[in-house]
């Protein structure tokens, strides 16, 4: 049976962001190991946990490795969540798509408005999908409210949240969250995972 060491990590404030829907704080955890440990049992540390943490093993340990005993900074390289980019007409639409063609890369566009209670519960949770793809997939928002009809027409919005998945100037994917966000994040995550190899 293998010797277990918990070690809890402590959260160091790093900025609140303003949301429209509210402030929003920012955190990094640290996790402390005394070095003794470290040096006594490299060749058995195993990270647990942690969900869709994209960091693994005895590597990101290792990396993160200071002399003063400490793993911190695991997280650090890869932020937690990333806010979406805000498109703010029809015009800026038109050059996101175009940019987003000529540098061949997918984009997700999600239609949304401030008064939409199912749009500012999905919004954090698209956040972190967002920092999960970057810098594959960029994420941006529209509000409806806040660009021209004949945009939201065109782009084919009947409901909100509407998420799209756009590559080569066409529309490849959608997904409308009517329903329980981690449900909405999950077809999100499949629709992006079953349209490109990334």
């Amino acid at each position: 049976m293998s010797e277990i060491m918990k070690t809890y990590p402590t959260n160091e404030y790093l900025h609140e962001r303003k949301l429209f829907f509210g402030p929003t704080l920012e955190t990094r955890m640290i996790f402390s190991v005394p070095n003794e440990i470290i040096q006594s049992k490299m060749n058995r540390i195993r990270l647990i946990g942690g969900g869709g943490n994209k960091v693994k093993g005895k590597a990101a340990l290792l990396a993160n490795y200071s002399d003063e005993g400490s793993v911190q900074g695991a997280l650090d390289n890869s932020p937690i969540s990333i806010e979406l980019e805000p498109i703010l007409s029809e015009s800026q639409f038109d050059r996101v798509i175009a940019e987003a063609q000529q540098l061949e890369e997918p984009i997700l566009i999600v239609w949304m408005a401030r008064w939409c209670r199912k749009c500012i519960y999905l919004k954090p949770k698209l956040e972190k999908l967002a920092a999960e793809y970057n810098p594959r997939v960029r994420f941006f928002h529209v509000d409806v409210n806040n660009v021209s009809h004949k945009l939201v027409v065109r782009a084919g919005v009947t409901k909100m949240p509407t998420i799209q998945l756009w590559k080569d100037g066409q529309k490849e994917g959608e997904v409308i969250g009517g329903h329980k966000a981690h449900l909405v994040v999950n077809e999100i995550r499949e629709m992006i995972e079953n349209e490109y190899t990334l």
